[in-house]
């Protein structure tokens, strides 16, 4: 696997601590900020809108740049709006630099992901999805108890100031570690260029099931803390490692689905999503048992998010490899994590804590029928590789790419 790959994934595991630090700072940052603890939810949920709407439109500003200096471009913009944060005398002043570090974030995703399918064979393409993605599973994994681990013993503002080195270490590494690498070939073009992918309605269709995927999952992982010692009756002691756990658990099955994503993409999205049906439906019906509580939620940190690199592959698939649809694609993702966490509160204010988890059950079924209408097409012919849809606009081959780094 190419250096550069690694390097990417230590970005988005800067950015994604970043994204997380504000759930588990909420009351500190409350009493900084004079802000209530719903007004600071709302950071969160400013930081997930700026992702899914502004990167795109910042994506597009920066496909005329090589790939090395729009990354950098990228770690800068988001820098500056973490150092904002971490001195941000007011609530609106908070606000401001949740939307840049989003919008910077969702972009640096999205090129990302394109970088790392050009760094690699084919063959290899879900596996160095899966190494750039390990940077949001670790995050989730350590980032987040990391952050708030620091929050708690040195201040709130400190936390975003260690992102912001974080920050920084990884743009010097991939500065230093990357060499130059010429903009793929059809990158940089004008708007209507860029659009054109769009008008597949396939598209829009394999953007639903990614949104499906990801908003069965947080639907249950945005209120595990609550269901957790409200219904299970764990401690909130145990809480902190059953996270930990969970996190564990999206890294193995991260690794395992780069590995088969390649060659077997719908048949992997179907069966994490018939098994995310069940581990939720499970949940949904069990929450009061402590065993089969946790083998649900730890079943769920297996086959929910832990897709990405499967539902990367498809989207290649249907459309191209380029930054701007991997942004769009991940502007989804981030759609599916704001309805799953937003349904999710409405349905625990009117039906309860297991109401999430029914809810997350009812969005997988969703996601399951998008992939029907592929299944006939799949006993007729065999999917081509994502480097070949459409190969016109990739740009250079595999080897060209590897002597241009």
């Amino acid at each position: 696997m190419p250096r550069a790959v690694y390097l990417l994934a230590f970005g988005i595991f800067a950015m994604v601590t970043s994204e997380f630090a504000v759930a588990g700072l909420m009351p500190q940052m409350a009493d900084g900020l004079n802000a209530t603890i719903p007004q600071i939810g709302y950071l969160i949920t400013a930081f997930a809108v700026a992702m899914a709407a502004g990167g795109p439109f910042l994506t597009l500003a920066v496909l005329k740049l090589r790939p090395k200096p729009a990354l950098m471009l990228l770690f800068a913009i988001f820098l500056a709006g973490n150092l904002l944060a971490a001195t941000a005398p007011s609530y609106p002043v908070m606000m401001t630099a949740r939307i840049i570090t989003g919008v910077a974030s969702q972009a640096f995703f999205g090129v990302a992901i394109s970088l790392a399918v050009r760094l690699t064979p084919p063959q290899m393409r879900g596996r160095s999805i899966a190494v750039v993605m390990n940077g949001l599973m670790v995050g989730t994994l350590l980032g987040l108890p990391l952050s708030t681990l620091i929050g708690e013993r040195l201040g709130w503002r400190a936390a975003f100031w260690v992102v912001s080195a974080l920050t920084v270490l990884a743009a010097l590494a991939t500065m230093a570690g990357m060499r130059r690498l010429e903009r793929a070939e059809g990158d940089g073009g004008d708007f209507r260029q860029e659009m054109r992918v769009f008008a597949n309605p396939k598209l829009w269709l394999v953007f639903a099931t990614s949104a499906f995927i990801i908003g069965a999952t947080f639907s249950a992982f945005s209120y595990l803390n609550p269901i957790l010692t409200q219904v299970t009756g764990f401690g909130s002691g145990a809480i902190p490692l059953l996270l930990i756990a969970y996190g564990a658990a999206t890294v193995i099955g991260n690794n395992i689905v780069g590995r088969l994503a390649d060659r077997h993409t719908v048949s992997v999205l179907l069966c994490g999503l018939a098994l995310n049906l069940i581990f939720l439906t499970g949940f949904a019906l069990l929450a009061h048992l402590g065993i089969p509580a946790v083998v649900c939620m730890l079943g769920i940190g297996l086959v929910g998010v832990t897709m990405n690199p499967a539902m990367a592959i498809r989207v290649q698939r249907t459309g191209n490899a380029r930054p701007l649809v991997n942004t769009v694609h991940s502007s989804f993702i981030t759609l599916g994590v704001i309805i799953g966490s937003f349904a999710g509160g409405v349905a625990i204010d009117n039906f309860g804590l297991r109401a999430p988890l029914w809810l997350g059950a009812a969005l997988a079924t969703l996601g399951i029928l998008t992939l029907l209408p592929e299944l006939p097409r799949r006993s007729a012919a065999r999917p081509a590789p994502a480097s070949d849809a459409p190969a016109s606009q990739e740009g250079p081959t595999a080897a060209t790419e590897k002597q241009a780094i």
